[in-house]
């Protein structure tokens, strides 16, 4: 057996369970097995990306956890953030050009 963390977060929530494994336990494996499902209904585990550490895995149910380990379920983005990063940059850049006109 082997100790190993699974983690959500909402913008207004987080929830880290720690569990033990069995040694060969799968990063989805664990994902059930900690019943954060239960807690977060809207969790997709099939759908929804994870990762360890910060690190998006490929493919939760062929990555085998080592000791210690937290795997983090990660919601859909709502925007791009390429998009929105261009759309900030826009809205500065009209400022300044506004700014410039009035001779600020």
């Amino acid at each position: 057996m082997i100790e190993v963390e699974v983690a959500f977060a909402l913008p207004d929530e987080q929830k880290i369970i720690t569990l033990q494994v069995e040694d060969g336990c799968s990063a989805y494996d664990a994902v059930i097995k900690s019943g954060i499902i239960e807690l977060f209904p809207q969790i997709d585990p099939d759908g929804y990306p994870m990762g360890i550490f910060g690190k998006a895995i490929r493919n939760p149910k062929d990555t085998v956890l080592k000791v210690g380990q937290r795997v983090e379920i990660y919601r859909p983005l709502i925007a791009d953030p390429k998009e929105a990063r261009a759309k900030r940059a826009a809205k500065m850049k009209a400022q300044k050009d506004t700014e410039a006109a009035r001779g600020e």
